[in-house]
């Protein structure tokens, strides 16, 4: 009889146990999708806009939001001793101007030459960067395989920048969208290696909300030479509107859930909202632009996200 109950006991504790793994990875997989749709729509937006609204004034009023929304979290953090902004203030400004003004104007003013799908596309190279530069400061060791990684994701970003004629990667005028979005890419490796060494007893919301203040504070003098130059394309309901989804969805929301997600599940599997971003994107850019994946977006973006995959294994 004990033994009876004890194993009926011990079916329905496992019974349980699969019940909630099975909920947990329902959660994930919508987070993952939700956070990747987020930091997607930034892109879409830059495409969208096409220069209608100017990128350092929209960078700066979206920076200017996320600042101010996640404040709070910054202010009870510096009150506690955890974040020590006289200790931290040139790597908060150095992550600032790395993360959110190279990522921020630069990359809403390559909206205008190149496709939210190839702002996307070459963004993905990202990871593969900072292997390459954790390599050559002796922080990584970078075996044959991720050679090849490195290799198959640099020749899917260069087929996708020639649009599989590489005559066009020396004219400018061709690339110059995509030239900004590759300084962008480098910029965010950049920042990805600094984020975690400034102020790093900080919460990451904590650390973002400064980051976020440095970065409005650099795109502030471009923005005030738009707002001077340009003031009814910055002062309008549309610049508005765009103002406010920047700064919520691509802004808040997305660091917001990103930082939720490595709570929950670790920074690894949370890396791999990285996979999710350019599929995201090109859906995206189908349903609300009108441009759909070229065959040769394909062929490239098999490359990159394969490059990055192979990068990332021991």
């Amino acid at each position: 009889m004990g033994k009876g109950t004890s194993d009926s006991g011990g079916v329905a504790a496992a019974g349980s146990a699969s019940s909630a793994g099975a909920w947990l990875g329902a959660i994930a997989l919508v987070g993952f999708i939700l956070v990747a749709t987020a930091q997607a729509s930034n892109q879409i937006l830059a495409r969208g806009l096409a220069g209608s609204v100017p990128p350092f004034a929209l960078a700066f009023f979206r920076w200017s939001i996320v600042a101010v929304g996640l404040a709070p979290i910054a202010l009870a953090e510096i009150r506690d001793g955890r974040l020590a902004l006289a200790k931290n203030i040139w790597p908060i400004l150095a992550a600032g101007f790395m993360g959110m003004f190279l990522c921020g104007g630069p990359v809403y003013a390559a909206g205008v030459s190149t496709t939210a799908i190839h702002i996307a596309l070459i963004m993905a190279l990202s990871p593969i960067t900072v292997l390459l530069i954790s390599a050559v400061r002796g922080m990584e060791h970078v075996g044959p395989l991720q050679w090849l990684g490195t290799a198959l994701a640099l020749a899917g970003a260069l087929l996708i920048i020639s649009g599989g004629h590489p005559q066009t990667l020396i004219e400018l005028e061709t690339a110059a969208g995509d030239g900004l979005v590759v300084i962008a890419m480098l910029s965010w490796s950049g920042y990805t290696l600094l984020q975690s060494r400034a102020a790093p007893r900080a919460s990451l919301l904590a650390r973002i909300s400064l980051f976020a203040a440095a970065g409005a504070l650099f795109s502030l003098p471009l923005a005030a030479w738009e707002m001077w130059t340009m003031p009814a394309q910055i002062f309008s309901v549309r610049a508005l509107a765009a103002y406010v989804f920047a700064g919520i969805v691509p802004g808040l929301l997305a660091y917001a859930g990103f930082a939720w997600l490595g709570a929950k599940f670790g920074s690894v599997r949370t890396s791999l909202v990285l996979y999710l971003g350019p599929v995201a994107s090109a859906l995206l850019s189908f349903a609300i632009l009108g441009e759909p994946p070229k065959p040769i977006h394909f062929a490239g973006g098999l490359l990159i996200l394969g490059g990055v995959w192979a990068s990332l294994r021991r």
